[in-house]
């Protein structure tokens, strides 16, 4: 075989062992609100979280693989070691923040690579600035839009259901939870897994594998979203913990209105093919409606701290992409050189 398609089908497995963090890292967005509120114990939660996310494909188009494959950098400057050193950037960075609970954004940390990586491949010229700045705007606004929407939803359902008794409540808001995180599951399903569609649709096009033409083959649709589905199953508790019990105490009636939120906002997202961080739309969703109990009702010491993840995502999973790219690159300039001198 081939060595530079050796190359191409370990960076496909890289992406999809992504791909599975990925999941696995964000198991705790679509099922917190769930277990927090005892709708369902851990184990059958991510397993219903997971076949949605699988099935998310069906519902939505790939707009947000395009953005990933050609939106953000120029196609012509990227290569299979600037896809491979931008996963390994975000990889690390995924599960620095998994081992320390810290619900970082994945997808950011994949943006971070590539960019990172293209940077020390060719500098800041291939940057596609509007891409990018679209990228960085959504880190603002897609939670203050989930928590804005999250706060409306809350106070309708309040004024709603103002002369209804606690208990029928609770019981009504426990059965739609179900179709909450569905939603949620189906949001979070399309448009992170897009991400990875977009990685190695983009690989196989500057290898020459696809043609002359940039699309996502139909079979790497398929592959991304039962990987991320997979991640999912086996889920990261670590981050579950911080999303359904550290910022606030969810109620069934608030876990509905947070996932709502978050969901639609994923979904508007994803159909204008925008790569947003399902963990910052549901973060903010949550502390939305757990404000409205009051300042000291959110944990803001926790809140910061997964500000702080946020900003310090793009960068740090850049750098690292970016040390790992001049590394390869060193080693495979002294390759050669090592062949003349007989070594």
């Amino acid at each position: 075989m081939d060595a530079s398609l050796t190359l191409v089908i370990i960076t496909i497995g890289l992406a999809l062992f992504f791909d599975f963090l990925n999941g696995f890292h964000d198991a705790a967005n679509s099922i917190a609100a769930m277990v927090s509120t005892r709708l369902m114990k851990p184990h059958w939660a991510v397993l219903w979280a997971a076949f949605f996310n699988f099935v998310a494909f069906l519902f939505f188009g790939v707009h947000v693989a395009t953005t990933i494959g050609v939106g953000l950098v120029d196609p012509s400057v990227i290569s299979i070691h600037v896809i491979l050193a931008a996963l390994l950037g975000a990889i690390f960075w995924n599960i620095f923040t998994w081992y320390y609970g810290l619900p970082s954004s994945s997808s950011h940390a994949l943006i971070g690579g590539l960019l990172g990586a293209s940077i020390a491949h060719a500098g800041f010229a291939p940057l596609k600035w509007f891409g990018v700045c679209k990228v960085l705007a959504a880190i603002v606004i897609s939670p203050l839009l989930g928590m804005l929407m999250a706060m409306i939803l809350m106070v309708t359902t309040a004024r709603l259901f103002f002369y209804c008794t606690p208990n029928k409540v609770e019981g009504w808001f426990h059965k739609l939870q179900f179709l909450s995180s569905a939603f949620i599951s189906l949001g979070h399903g399309s448009n992170d897994a897009q991400k990875t569609m977009g990685i190695i649709a983009i690989l196989l096009f500057s290898s020459n594998l696809i043609g002359n033409h940039f699309y996502v083959p139909f079979w790497v649709v398929i592959s991304c979203n039962f990987v991320i589905a997979l991640g999912t199953v086996f889920g990261g508790w670590r981050i579950v913990k911080t999303m359904g019990m550290r910022i606030t105490k969810l109620r069934p009636a608030s876990g509905f209105c947070s996932d709502t939120a978050s969901a639609i906002t994923l979904a508007l997202a994803t159909s204008l093919g925008i790569p947003v961080s399902t963990t910052h739309t549901v973060t903010g969703a949550i502390i939305g409606v757990g404000s409205l109990n009051g300042f000291s009702a959110v944990r803001w010491g926790v809140a910061k701290n997964i500000v702080w993840g946020w900003v310090l995502t793009i960068p740090a999973a850049g750098s690292v992409a970016a040390i790992v790219w001049s590394i390869t690159q060193f080693f495979a300039s002294s390759a050669p050189l090592a062949l003349n001198t007989g070594m």
